[in-house]
């Protein structure tokens, strides 16, 4: 193996990699990239992020632009939600899929005013670029903001200590973004995130986002938390993470992605693998993507086998311990037939037997602020 092909396959450092070194920081490679999986503590960050507020460094994602004119309608023919109807700061959580309907990224989409923006998962973001520059047409222009940074700040103090450095960001709503000036320094800030809890996520040029971490953090709400974290945070709020529960081999369907399927679009059709899906919304999944609360203390992990009696009926996806539970809990797909709420179904971990029943999602509530009532 050469030097050169050694350097390509090394992981890239995120702008703020000195920073969390300097937090205490411990790096893992994640999505081609060196991130920080927990600080203090990936519990204690859990914790944290539910009480007060939490800092976590998403820079790895892939922020996009699309522009041009009908470029909604453009993006109508690759994503299955209503794209053209969205209000200018108004967000949608959507699926880039294939023709046959497996699923190639799950993003958010925004109406930005002069364009729409595209947050992708990191560990998909060239593959989604060549799979939109490939779809979209010459007068679609497709532009990669790989010079900006973007941080999460979750938790129920999230707004408050936002507001200090931002006091009109206070007036977004869930899904809703803006544009923002601090200090000099422009932010795009979204009212969403990843973890359940109400936040923001905040799109910052790179050669900022040390100054505006270290405001956020000077904050006593505010702690830096890592990728453990984010991780247990996501499976208790019932979100999937694309490469574990979403993936080619899914679809819309099977993953209980309906609600990105907008009715008027699942009517008129028009989107990549609209038949496909479609074939699948009328006649039902063979497997569905469902949640498990396991009992006792074990978790069982992506991999394990789902057993109703001796029959093998399905695999979990994503699981871990739930800290705020105070239980394992877990996602999988598993055959139709054992996916009602209440159902009794068994895990083997490592030759043992675990129950679990069937429950709903999410396994904690969310947290979303939708505005005053």
């Amino acid at each position: 193996m050469s030097d050169e092909t050694i350097e390509e396959q090394a992981p890239e450092k995120l702008p703020l990699d000195g920073w969390h070194r300097a937090q205490g920081g411990r790096m893992v490679p994640f999505a081609g990239y060196e991130m920080p999986i927990q600080y203090e503590g990936i519990v204690a960050e859990h914790d944290w992020t539910r009480q007060h507020a939490s800092l976590f460094d998403v820079s790895h994602m892939g922020q996009l632009g699309v522009s041009g004119e009908a470029a909604g309608e453009e993006l109508e023919k690759l994503l299955p939600g209503a794209i053209t109807s969205l209000k200018e700061g108004r967000m949608r959580y959507s699926l880039l899929l294939e023709e046959n309907g497996g699923i190639l990224d799950d993003l958010m989409v925004t109406n930005a005013g002069p364009q729409y923006g595209l947050v992708v998962n990191g560990a998909c973001k060239w593959d989604d670029i060549a799979h939109l520059r490939d779809h979209l047409p010459d007068e679609i222009t497709l532009t990669h903001y790989d010079e900006n940074a973007l941080l999460a700040l979750q938790g129920p103090e999230a707004v408050g200590a936002l507001s200090v450095l931002v006091p009109e960001a206070a007036e977004l709503v869930f899904m809703t973004s803006d544009y923002f000036d601090w200090d000099g320094v422009p932010l795009w800030i979204s009212r969403a995130g990843y973890t359940g809890e109400d936040g923001f996520e905040i799109a910052v040029p790179a050669e900022h986002v040390e100054k505006l971490a270290d405001a956020l953090v000077a904050d006593d709400r505010v702690k830096p938390a890592g990728l453990g974290a984010r991780d247990s945070l996501r499976l208790e709020a019932g979100l999937p993470l694309y490469g574990h529960d979403l993936s080619t081999e899914t679809d819309p369907v099977s993953a209980d992605l309906i609600f990105a399927l907008t009715k008027k679009r699942r009517e008129a059709g028009g989107w990549l693998g609209h038949e496909h899906v479609m074939q699948l919304f009328d006649d039902g999944p063979a497997r569905k993507r469902i949640g498990l609360k396991i009992d006792g203390r074990m978790p069982a992990r992506e991999g394990a086998e789902v057993f109703a009696g001796d029959t093998m009926v399905g695999t979990v996806t994503s699981g871990g311990f739930s800290p705020t539970l105070g239980h394992p809990i877990a996602m999988a797909y598993v055959d139709t037939a054992h996916t009602e709420e209440g159902s009794e179904l068994e895990i083997e971990v490592r030759g043992k037997r675990l129950s679990a029943t069937v429950t709903s999602m999410p396994f904690v509530p969310h947290n979303y602020y939708r505005g005053s009532k």
